[in-house]
């Protein structure tokens, strides 16, 4: 049996006295009655809830929901809205705040606390009137020449989790940062103001007195991404309204807020033959069809292709719950049945749509974590190319970008309008691809095929290594720091670099912890902890050359060796990280 420690329930209890929130104070005091009592697992929690401060990052705030400094909950948003306003009080003076939230636990409470202690502190606050998408919010942070913007999400996290994603633009950022993710050092800026509040039923709040966003707004977004779909006066046709209505989508929103939005947005843009997974249509905070509401998931698409089956669909789009992201599955003939595109495949489609539709000079710009595919469209394209570290706080700053994308099924197609990931206006320009191919007598997986003999077959997969204990994961990366493997798939390895050595001077990268092996054969490993899960991942990528006159089987070939090839990384990686 556990013991509560005394200096434990003294925090807790002193937490519970500053805690302004009636439902988060009568459950920490039944977990610490609990947890008094001996009962186990309310010990844990309780030490768990309080073994540290959830951190402020380049993230912004993410993490479990519950009483304590190490959850998210009204207080700990409280200090985050009071730091931010005091941030934001130093750098600009009286600034522009737009605030939007999810339809998650707890989301509309914290964006009004937020507004709330925002307007106290003497800024002009925007509030969203309903749980909209992230790239509605992300929008309105350029559209409406805000200073910051506060979206209340945990994206495509687990039911119990909520998170707090901070963008700065106007007066707040240089022209590079308007709009765009927070990164150091104000981030870390930020954190120390967070640090600095002191008691939480002190901080000031106001009854009212913030603006409303108006509902028509959402139209506004709208018609904002639907260029997308218009060619630019050096590219060949764009496909016309029968096009589109002659291409059979299936849609999930993933139990998030995108469905109205996406659906309003292809029935705008002319794509009307829509099904959507009615069972995950509607917002529901419990995300009940899944254990993990994100795409990339085992399972998490099985009901859509179910339903593309069912209406023998071209293509199925799925949306993550805030809609930030974009995925999409394609009927596969080598398979015989519906397959989730890889991040990495749907990124190269995307680039090579921007590329041949909406041509014009500029930069493709991805993660260091993603596939060097893109590059080398870049290349044979006549486009600038270059890789950032992971996230879109760093991709949507890449000089004159005009497409940028992260594996992890993130995708920006119109930087002009929102300066982040976006699944909507992803999702509109892969349906247009679709429909193009589709009216010239093709596939999207012909088109994957014709890239290949293009530029390559570059193929790419992911180990990921979720953990109970943190601390494992930095013993596997000193393993990999101090006993790097000497080959990859049979192929040695050339090159070891440690991530974070260097500078952005002498590797073009600010540090980051992260390990690069390269093997001769061009296969490639990158290892990296998540910077929002309690995971360990590897990505890799192999590289194989493909014949300009390669067929139908000469690629199938290809790909099962490829396929085969990143296997065997997976398990000599697993075999040495121990997992």
């Amino acid at each position: 049996m556990s013991t509560l420690k005394p200096e434990l329930a003294d925090r807790a209890r002193a937490w519970v006295e500053d805690d302004p929130d009636q439902a988060t104070r009568q459950e920490l005091l039944s977990r610490i009655k609990a947890a008094e009592a001996g009962d186990d697992a309310e010990v844990a929690e309780l030490e768990s809830a309080f073994a540290g401060t959830l951190q402020f990052g380049t993230a912004g705030l993410r993490g479990a929901m519950g009483p304590g400094p190490n959850r998210m909950n009204v207080a700990v948003v409280s200090r985050a809205a009071a730091g931010i306003g005091s941030y934001l009080r130093d750098v600009v003076g009286e600034a522009r705040v737009v605030i939007g939230y999810d339809a998650r636990y707890n989301s509309r409470t914290f964006a009004t606390t937020s507004a709330a202690i925002l307007r106290a502190a003497g800024h002009h606050v925007i509030l969203m009137p309903h749980h909209w998408p992230t790239p509605v919010l992300a929008h309105a942070v350029r559209a409406k020449s805000a200073d910051c913007g506060i979206m209340v999400t945990a994206s495509h996290n687990p039911a119990r989790d909520n998170g707090y994603k901070v963008y700065l633009g106007g007066r707040a950022a240089g022209a590079d940062g308007n709009g765009v993710q927070i990164v150091p050092p104000a981030d870390a800026d930020i954190a120390a103001k967070i640090a600095s509040v002191g008691a939480v039923r002190e901080i000031p709040r106001a009854e009212g007195g913030w603006e409303m966003m108006p509902e028509s707004f959402v139209d506004e977004y709208i018609e904002a991404i639907l260029p997308i779909l218009e060619r630019d006066s050096a590219s060949d046709t764009n496909a016309t309204r029968s096009d589109r209505a002659n291409l059979r989508i299936v849609h999930t929103a993933m139990h998030g807020v995108g469905s109205a939005t996406m659906l309003a947005a292809f029935e705008r843009a002319g794509f009307t033959d829509l099904h959507s997974v009615k069972e995950q249509q509607e917002p529901d905070p419990d995300f009940p069809t899944v254990p993990f509401p994100n795409p990339e998931e085992r399972g998490a698409i099985d009901l859509a292709a179910k339903l593309a089956e069912q209406v023998e669909a071209d293509l199925v789009i799925a949306n993550d719950p805030d809609a930030d992201r974009c995925a999409a599955a394609i009927y596969d003939p080598r398979r015989e049945a519906w397959r989730m595109l890889h991040g990495d495949e749907l990124g190269l489609l995307l680039a090579t749509y921007v590329a041949t539709h909406r041509p014009k000079h500029g930069t493709f710009a991805n993660s260091i974590v993603s596939s060097r595919s893109l590059g080398a469209l870049a290349a044979a394209r006549g486009y600038e190319s270059t890789q950032t570290l992971t996230g879109f706080k760093w991709i949507a700053r890449a000089e004159n970008i005009v497409f940028g994308y992260e594996e992890a099924i993130g995708y920006c197609v119109l930087p002009e309008v929102v300066k982040d990931k976006d699944g909507m206006s992803a999702a509109l320009a892969i349906a247009e691809l679709a429909a193009l191919t589709k009216a010239n007598g093709s596939t999207l997986t012909e088109l994957l095929d014709e890239l290949a003999r293009e530029i390559g077959l570059y193929l790419t997969s992911q180990l990921s290594i979720r953990v109970s204990n943190l601390d494992l994961i930095g013993e596997m990366m000193h393993t990999l720091r101090t006993t790097p493997p000497k080959t990859l798939a049979g192929s040695s390895v050339v090159e070891v670099r440690d991530l974070a050595e260097g500078t952005v001077e002498t590797t073009g990268l600010p540090p980051t912890n992260g390990m690069l092996l390269l093997a001769a054969d061009d296969s490639r490993v990158i290892v990296r902890p998540s910077g929002t899960e309690p995971k360990l991942k590897a990505y890799l990528e192999v590289v194989t050359e493909v014949e300009e006159n390669a067929d139908f089987n000469d690629l199938s070939a290809a790909r099962e060796h490829a396929t085969e090839k990143l296997e065997r990384m997976k398990k000599e990686l697993s075999e040495l990280l121990g997992s």
